[in-house]
C-alpha cells in the first residue's frame, strides 16, 4: 500500500508580512500531481491545515478546491486531522459531503476512534486519525481528571484507537504532537497553554506500523522510519533556510514494515540567507525569494535595504555581521546547562561594550554591588 503523508500546510500564513498565497497554490498542487503521478491509496494529512482558527476566505476556498481535485481527479483515500492551529469544528466541516468508506476527517476529540479500513492484496489496513485537543478537552471527553499533559491525551487516543483495530490489520496512525527527539524550528507553538512537558515518548505508539506526525516543520524520523514528521510544505522562517521541504511517499508490504521516498517540493519562493558586503550583492542575480542579509560591511549602510530591494523585493531582514549572535541550540534529550554565575554575566557584558581589561578596582565594584543586591534579596 502507497501512502503519501504531508502535514502543516498552515494556510492563510505569511512569511514577514508577505502573503504565501502563491506559493500554496504551487505547493498543493503539486500534491494532487504526486498523488496521481504514484498511484497512492491514501493521502494523509497530519494536521495544521489552516494557519489558525479562523483563516481568511481565501485560504478557506483554495483548501476547498484542493480536496475537490483530490476528490475527482484521484481515487485515493484520504486520512486528515486537525492541528493546534486548527478549529477541530471547522475541520470537521470538510468531512460532511466526504465519502465516509474513502475519506476520514477528524476535528475534534472523542473517546471513540473508529480506523479507517482500507484493503490491498495482503489484507486490511486500519489508518486511525487522532486529531490535536488541549488537555482540558481531553479530560471532558475521557472522564478523566488524571490526564495532564500531551502525553496524557494521546495515551487516551491511541488506547481508544486500538480497541477498534482489527485483528491481524497493519496500523497506521495519524496525530500531531512533539514526539521526543524531534528537531524543531522557530516557527512552531507550544502545545502546551501554560507550559509543562509537551514532549510525547515514541512508546506511546507502540503497535502501530507507521505513525504520520504533523507539528514539527523539518522532515525528519524519529527512533525509526515508521515514526515521521513529513515535515511543512514551505518554510516559514529563515532558520529553515537550510531544511529541504519534502513529501514523505511510503510504501508498506505485507508484514507492515515501510519504505520512505522523500518527494521534493519545488517552492515557488525559497527563504534564502546571503551574506557579504552591500555592493557586492547588490550585483547579484534578481531574484523573488525570502532574503535575510547578513551585510559583511564595517561602516553602517545607508539605505541599505531599499537598495536591496531593488535587486530583491521581497527582503525581509538586514542585520550586520558584527550583530550577530550565536543561537541557542535546544534539545530535548540533552544535558542540563549550568547557570552562569552573575559576576560572568558583568564581565562578559563589560567585554562585549569594549571593557576588555578590567582593573582590580573594577572587580572590587563588581563583587560589591553583587553582594548588596544579594544582602536585599536575602532581606526581601
Amino acid at each position: 500500500m502507497k501512502l503519501l503523508h504531508t502535514s502543516d500546510l498552515h494556510l492563510g500564513r505569511q512569511f514577514n508580512g508577505i502573503s504565501l498565497e502563491e506559493d500554496h497554490a504551487a505547493v498543493l498542487a503539486q500534491i494532487v500531481e504526486a498523488v496521481k503521478a504514484n498511484g497512492v491509496d491514501a493521502l494523509i494529512i497530519a494536521g495544521d491545515v489552516f494557519d489558525r482558527a479562523s483563516p481568511p476566505q481565501n485560504a478557506v476556498r483554495q483548501f476547498t478546491g484542493f480536496l475537490q481535485r483530490i476528490k475527482t481527479e484521484t481515487d485515493a483515500a484520504v486520512a486528515m486531522i486537525a492541528g493546534n492551529h486548527d478549529s477541530g469544528d471547522r475541520i470537521d466541516l470538510s468531512a460532511i459531503a466526504a465519502d465516509r468508506t474513502r475519506w476520514l476527517i477528524r476535528g475534534a476529540i472523542s473517546a471513540e476512534e473508529s480506523p479507517l479500513l482500507l484493503c490491498d492484496p495482503h489484507g486490511p489496513v486500519a489508518i486511525s486519525a487522532l486529531p490535536f485537543a488541549y488537555e482540558y478537552a481531553a479530560r471532558e471527553c475521557f472522564e478523566s481528571e488524571a490526564i495532564g499533559t500531551p502525553e496524557d491525551v494521546l495515551v487516551a487516543q491511541v488506547a481508544a484507537a486500538r480497541a477498534e483495530v482489527p485483528e491481524g490489520a497493519r496500523w497506521i496512525i495519524v496525530a500531531h504532537a512533539f514526539v521526543t527527539g524531534g528537531s524543531v524550528s522557530e516557527s512552531e507553538r507550544s502545545l502546551t497553554r501554560v507550559g509543562g512537558i509537551e514532549t510525547v515518548r515514541t512508546s506511546v505508539f507502540d503497535g502501530a506500523h507507521y505513525v504520520a506526525l504533523g507539528h514539527l516543520h523539518r522532515p525528519q524520523s524519529v527512533d525509526g522510519e515508521h515514526i515521521r514528521y513529513s515535515g511543512s510544505p514551505l518554510a516559514f522562517g529563515f532558520d529553515e533556510a537550510d531544511s529541504g521541504k519534502s513529501m514523505s511517499l511510503i510504501e508498506m508490504d505485507a508484514a507492515g514494515q515501510v519504505s520512505v521516498e522523500v518527494l521534493p517540493f519545488k517552492p515557488v519562493r525559497r527563504a534564502r540567507v546571503l551574506r557579504g558586503k552591500h555592493a557586492e550583492l547588490l550585483l547579484s542575480d534578481p531574484s523573488s525569494d525570502f532574503i535575510k542579509v547578513v551585510l559583511t560591511d564595517d561602516a553602517p549602510v545607508i539605505d541599505g535595504m531599499k537598495r536591496l530591494r531593488e535587486v530583491f523585493p521581497n527582503a525581509c531582514e538586514l542585520i550586520y555581521a558584527r550583530d550577530e549572535h550565536p543561537l541557542e541550540i535546544k534539545s530535548v534529550n540533552g544535558p542540563p546547562v549550568e547557570a552562569a554565575e552573575p559576576a560572568d554575566v558583568v564581565r562578559n557584558f563589560l567585554t562585549e561594550v569594549g571593557l576588555e581589561n578590567l582593573s582590580e578596582d573594577d572587580e572590587g565594584v563588581i563583587d560589591a554591588s553583587l553582594t548588596r543586591l544579594r544582602h536585599r534579596e536575602d532581606a526581601e
